[in-house]
């Protein structure tokens, strides 16, 4: 899909080789064996790209929403679990950048830092802004249940609740391999793969002061002024990459797949057409909508929470009714791999 803003921007002009060298050949590969994008990262951080959203006093691209989402959006037209990676990377990178050490965030900048979220817990679920974990006389304890990069990551945004404060949650940056953290199996799902998604478990990890991003208390604010907007509209921006994908796949094989009988493509019967059509208008509305959730955070209008709240939802939905359609387009053949 055409990233409509204009001049290309340097990230995606740096992005472009990366997806072409090793994105796209790896991607099979990757779903596949459930292999960790090792090689995209090293490359994304060697172009300057996981430090998008570091700002450039510390050495990064100072970018903000706009950059996050389109370079997901492009990953995920091709990586699902690359995708993932970075989207995970960038939303904590915002929290580090915004109340990490100067030293963290200098080595995300550089590329030599990755990370990213530790908020869901068994206990919670999916109410990640209520967790268990607890982090009193120094110790962390904590059964993380789905953590992004967990065998990879340097660093975790890490969510407990409160020492001393009132509120809801705390949240912390806990180093990769501190003393009482354990990296549990990795998840065998349908898709994603490779984003080495795995529960992690905190038994008296030591944590200090230093380590708290943000006022103790303060976690809540935080997951809802600063991580819920960059999740959301990457999240929205990877079910648009990812519906992108689908439609072009399967116009790609209706164009050339035929009807014998008839000496015809399967695009020449108007049914199949019009499905492609549904597909690719359903994936371009959510994309306008996504631009619009966009510019709304960029200009602080009035409804950009309405926006950031709604655009995930539509998104999510959009994907799923668009790769339905695909199903039904491609028929059996959507079912082999190679027809994308």
């Amino acid at each position: 899909m055409p990233n409509v803003v204009g001049e290309t921007p340097a990230y995606l002009d740096a992005l472009g080789p990366i997806v072409d060298k090793l994105v796209v050949p790896q991607a099979a590969e990757i779903d596949r064996e459930g292999k960790y994008p090792s090689d995209a990262m090293t490359a994304l951080g060697e172009a300057g790209l996981l430090g998008l959203v570091m700002s450039k006093k510390v050495g990064g691209m100072g970018e903000s929403h706009r950059a996050a989402a389109l370079v997901v959006e492009e990953l995920a037209r091709h990586c699902g679990s690359t995708a993932m990676v970075v989207l995970m990377h960038y939303a904590a990178s915002a929290v580090i950048e915004a109340f990490g050490p100067e030293k963290v965030r200098t080595r995300i900048a550089a590329g030599h830092y990755v990370t990213t979220l530790a908020f869901s817990e068994v206990g919670s679920r999916s109410m990640f802004w209520l967790p268990t974990s607890t982090a009193a006389a120094g110790r962390l304890d904590a059964r993380k249940s789905w953590v992004t990069s967990a065998s990879h990551a340097d660093g975790y945004v890490w969510s407990s609740r409160p020492v001393d404060a009132e509120g809801m949650s705390t949240i912390w940056l806990v180093p990769a391999g501190a003393e009482g953290l354990s990296v549990g199996p990795p998840f065998d799902g349908l898709g994603l793969r490779g984003n080495d998604s795995r529960p992690v478990t905190a038994e008296g990890v030591a944590i200090s002061d230093d380590a708290r991003l943000g006022p103790d208390g303060g976690g809540f604010d935080i997951m809802l002024g600063l991580v819920l907007p960059y999740f959301q509209v990457m999240s929205g921006a990877f079910s648009v990459g990812t519906a992108d994908a689908a439609t072009l796949a399967a116009a790609a094989h209706v164009g050339q797949a035929k009807f014998e009988h008839l000496d015809q493509v399967l695009a020449e019967n108007l049914v199949t057409r019009s499905n492609v059509a549904r597909m690719r208008i359903q994936t371009d509305q959510v994309w306008t909508l996504l631009l619009d959730a966009i510019e709304a955070l960029e200009t602080e209008r009035q409804d950009a929470i309405l926006r950031v709240l709604e655009i995930k939802a539509a998104a999510s939905e959009m994907a799923t009714a668009v790769t339905g359609l695909g199903m039904r387009v491609c028929g059996g053949a959507a079912f082999r791999k190679e027809v994308g």
